[in-house]
C-alpha cells in the first residue's frame, strides 16, 4: 500500500487539526481476507476487553473458600478427637506413611496437614499445645479411640523408623510433651486394665459367695446328723438326738 492510498488529511487553517487513528488505518488497510494485516490485528488486540483481572479475582475467591473449608475441617477433627499427636515425617516414603496409618487406624486418623491452616484451626479449637511446633512437613494423629494404643503405635513406628519425630500432643485439652507421650505408651491398654479389674471383681465375688454358702452347708450337716441319730436311736427323744447331733458336728468341725 503506497502513500497515495492513504486518505488525505485536510489542514485548513481555521479548522482543528485531526490525526488519523489506528482504527481508521485498519478500516482502510487493504489486505487479503486470508492474511489480515498486522495493523488490523494490533487494533483488534487493543480493542479486545481484558479479562485477566476478573479471572484472577475468581481464582483468589476459590482459593480463599478452599482454605476456609480446610480450616473448618481440621478444627472439627480437633474437637471430635479425645487426643492428638503432632509429628514430623520428613524423609519418610509414601509407603511408610501408609504403613503408619494402617497400624493406628483402629484408634486414630493420621493426616498430613499444612502448618498455617493447622495453626489457625488449632486457635479456633482452643488448642495451644502445638504453638511453636508447626514447622517442617507436619502430620497429626487425630485420636478418637484408645489413646494408649495410639501412642504405642506411634512409639513403635518411631523406633522402627527414626525419621518420624513426635513433637507434641494434647490429651483432653492438656498439652503433652514427647516424653509424656512415651509414658502414655508405656501404660497398659484399656483392655488389659479391664481384664485385671474383672479378675479382681471375680475373686471378690467368689469369696463373698463362699461366706454366704458356708453357714448353709453347716446347717445342712446338722440336719443330716440329726436324721441319722433319730434312725439309730429309734426310742430316743428328738430333742436329745438333736443335742447329740449338734455336739458331734461341733466337735468334728467343718471338714471341707
Amino acid at each position: 500500500m503506497g502513500n497515495h492510498d492513504l486518505p488525505k488529511v485536510p489542514h485548513d487553517a481555521g479548522s482543528q487539526r485531526r490525526t488519523l487513528s489506528l482504527t481508521a488505518y485498519a478500516i482502510v488497510c487493504r489486505c487479503e481476507p486470508r492474511a489480515p494485516c498486522a495493523g488490523a490485528l494490533f487494533v483488534q488486540a487493543l480493542r479486545a476487553p481484558s479479562t485477566g483481572g476478573t479471572t484472577q479475582g475468581k481464582e483468589a475467591q476459590m482459593a480463599n473458600a478452599e482454605k476456609s473449608a480446610a480450616i473448618a475441617e481440621i478444627t472439627d477433627k480437633f474437637r471430635e478427637s479425645g487426643a492428638a499427636v503432632l509429628t514430623e515425617y520428613r524423609g519418610l516414603t509414601v509407603a511408610q506413611l501408609s504403613q503408619l496409618r494402617s497400624s493406628i487406624r483402629e484408634h486414630a486418623t493420621y493426616a498430613v496437614v499444612k502448618n498455617t491452616l493447622t495453626e489457625r484451626a488449632a486457635k479456633e479449637a482452643g488448642i495451644t499445645a502445638f504453638d511453636g511446633h508447626l514447622q517442617g512437613p507436619s502430620a497429626i494423629a487425630f485420636i478418637t479411640g484408645d489413646p494408649v494404643e495410639a501412642a504405642k503405635g506411634l512409639r513403635d513406628f518411631a523406633k522402627a523408623h527414626p525419621l518420624l519425630v513426635i513433637k507434641a500432643g494434647v490429651l483432653d485439652g492438656k498439652p503433652l510433651a514427647p516424653e509424656d507421650i512415651t509414658k502414655l505408651a508405656d501404660l497398659e491398654s484399656r483392655e488389659v486394665l479391664l481384664a485385671k479389674l474383672a479378675g479382681a471383681m471375680k475373686g471378690s465375688l467368689t469369696k463373698a459367695a463362699y461366706l454366704f454358702v458356708a453357714p448353709l452347708s453347716q446347717t445342712a450337716r446338722v440336719v443330716d446328723a440329726l436324721r441319722q441319730k433319730l434312725e439309730e436311736q429309734g426310742t430316743a427323744t428328738p430333742a436329745a438326738a438333736a443335742d447329740e447331733a449338734t455336739t458331734d458336728v461341733a466337735e468334728g468341725g467343718d471338714e471341707s
